[in-house]
């Protein structure tokens, strides 16, 4: 069997759990022992009854927490690149494939959705537009 050794982190949706992984049981099986439970939203790394990690384990969960972010802000930049491809093949789809009861549908939920979205970017350009005009005015 090849040596394991190091941490194993099993994802989940709101961040990971964090197991050392050893191979030197009675019957040569892995054995995977919690050493914490690691949150991306807020960074907190807990170890099992809330007991401190050792620093090693501390150091690893640290890590894993930036890379994990790391990849999560790069799928969500991915999605919305996704979300404008989908758009425009949907816009493709209701100029030429859509059916009157298609249209009736999905006309609404789009129409609202479409507003929601083009209202929270513009109040957020105009915000971005100000702050550099603040800026500007104070630099």
């Amino acid at each position: 069997m090849t040596d394991l050794s190091g941490y194993y982190f099993r994802v989940k949706e709101t961040g990971g759990t964090m197991y050392r992984i050893g191979d030197e049981t009675r019957h040569r099986r892995v054995d995977l022992e919690q050493v914490a439970v690691i949150n991306t939203r807020n960074g907190d790394i807990r170890g099992p009854g809330n007991r401190p990690l050792a620093p090693e384990d501390q150091a690893a969960a640290e890590s894993w927490l930036a890379q994990r972010r790391e990849i999560l802000a790069a799928r969500q930049i991915d999605d919305i690149h996704r979300a404008i491809d989908h758009m425009n093949l949907t816009a493709q789809w209701v100029q030429s494939q859509a059916s009157p009861e298609d249209l009736e549908a999905v006309t609404e939920p789009l129409l609202l959705a479409m507003h929601d979205l083009r209202t929270i970017l513009v109040r957020k350009k105009a915000d971005r537009v100000e702050a550099a005009r603040e800026a500007a005015a104070q630099g």
